[in-house]
């Protein structure tokens, strides 16, 4: 059994249902779970971390990611363009993909996530090129690697530009292609069980990059194996104008006609929801990933976040992928969420306990996961810890809960565990020798770019 002790932690912020915060606690993993926590344990373990002074938070879920995306940032020719346009410039790098660049550009994002407190990563990939290999299958091994806790989807895209969709002919597939691949990743990758390290997502890329054939029989598919279902919704006017004028419908109710909603169901972005819409996704606990700064970058839109979160719509944070965000940074996501929604709510803006919430249980619930997003006895053991006396937190954490998110957190997290593994140790990986790591991946992403 491996066993893990953190001793004499400063503040333990759980996000459990009391929203308990304690006080000179232990916390004691045994096999990846929390099995005790309080002050003074009486208890040895394989490790032993003194975390006097430490402040101690649930592992931060990102809900919404496209990992591949890390080898197309801060490119000069997308900087100022919107979600269409955007799209059509970068697919023409997409279409390059193959297993080395996956393998370094996940191993680079979700390295950077987990040295800022991210534990679980959710990644939409979409983009699959004919003949560049099992790119799943990469992305759990690069997660392995690190260990960080996964969730794939196996994307989709079936309207290639001939058809009215974005993409080139080159990174679309059939129905059939996609429906046999996704029962193979199934089969072959996801595990249900509790403390699941790597499970699968079902999740054609879009309404205006696959077919209502493609999206209705992925849904089928998914409920027969009791995986979940994922796309991007509503997240620019562009997609409204474009299901209205294709099939005569707003999204969501094209979505809703398609099999579309339930509590297996989340979408990325969530902007331009009117306010039956919002009731309808709360009375069917159909879920959002809100993406503040991708939103931000591309000139989006703002979601409505205190609108959902009053009406119980399930709502967890993401940061959408790295090149329209330009950082795999969910602590600073809150604040990011925080500022905007101050700036465009006022009073009616989520706290920063809010935005932690939605970034640990909100998450949880997005995934379908009981066994994550708080410090609970019999729970994964999946936390952060940051040094409370560091420089920039002087005169900060008199108030624990919201402090991640009103004043933020420069530079790496002191520890991560996931599973009751030290993945990041005084805030370095683990695992990796991050600077081999750096020029592997630079030497991978210019081959890639061709450069």
């Amino acid at each position: 059994m491996s066993t893990l002790l953190l001793q004499h932690i400063g503040t333990a912020v759980t996000c459990d249902g009391a929203d308990r915060q304690l006080h000179g606690v232990d916390i004691l993993c045994a096999d990846g779970v929390i099995r005790a926590m309080g002050p003074n344990l009486a208890a040895t373990a394989e490790e032993v971390i003194d975390c006097t002074g430490m402040l101690c938070y649930p592992g931060l879920i990102n809900t919404h990611h496209h990992l591949y995306q890390c080898f197309s940032r801060n490119l000069p020719q997308v900087q100022n363009l919107e979600l269409f346009d955007w799209l059509r410039a970068l697919y023409e790098i997409w279409k390059n993909l193959n297993e080395e660049s996956i393998r370094f550009s996940s191993l680079t994002a979700m390295g950077e996530m987990m040295k800022h407190g991210c534990t679980t990563c959710f990644d939409h990939h979409y983009v699959f090129p004919a003949g560049s290999g099992d790119l799943t299958g990469v992305q759990f091994a690069a997660a392995a690697e690190l260990g960080m806790r996964m969730v794939c989807s196996r994307g989709s895209m079936d309207l290639s530009r001939k058809d009215g969709g974005l993409p080139p002919d080159s990174v679309v597939q059939t129905i059939d292609e996609i429906l046999s691949d996704s029962v193979r990743v199934i089969e072959t990758y996801h595990d249900p069980s509790p403390g699941s390290m790597r499970q699968v997502v079902l999740a054609p890329c879009s309404p205006f990059s696959v077919s209502a054939d493609l999206l209705r029989e992925s849904a089928k598919l998914a409920r027969q194996y009791g995986v979940r279902l994922h796309t991007h919704l509503c997240e620019t006017r562009d997609e409204e104008r474009y299901t209205l004028e294709m099939v005569g419908m707003r999204p969501l109710a094209y979505m809703e006609r398609l099999g579309w909603l339930g509590s297996d169901v989340w979408y990325a972005h969530g902007i331009h929801f009117n306010d039956a819409e919002l009731r309808l996704l709360a009375d069917t606990g159909t879920g959002i990933a809100h993406c503040p700064a991708s939103n931000m970058k591309l000139a989006s839109g703002v979601c409505r976040v205190p609108d959902l979160l009053e009406l119980g719509v399930p709502l967890g944070l993401a940061l959408d992928g790295s090149a329209s965000n330009d950082g795999n940074s969910l602590l600073e996501e809150l604040r990011t969420a925080y500022l905007l929604h101050r700036l465009t709510s006022s009073s009616r803006a989520p706290s920063g306990y809010d935005l932690l919430k939605m970034a640990t249980t909100g998450g949880a619930r997005l995934l379908g996961r009981t066994d994550i997003g708080s410090l609970e006895v019999g729970k994964r053991a999946d936390l952060f810890l940051i040094d409370s006396r560091r420089l920039e937190l002087v005169g900060a954490t008199l108030d624990p809960k919201n402090v991640l998110a009103t004043v933020g957190v420069r530079g790496a997290v002191d520890y991560t565990v996931i599973n009751g593994s030290v993945t990041v140790r005084q805030g370095h990986l683990a695992a990796l020798d991050e600077e081999r790591l750096a020029a592997q991946a630079n030497r991978a992403c210019l081959a890639y770019l061709k450069l």
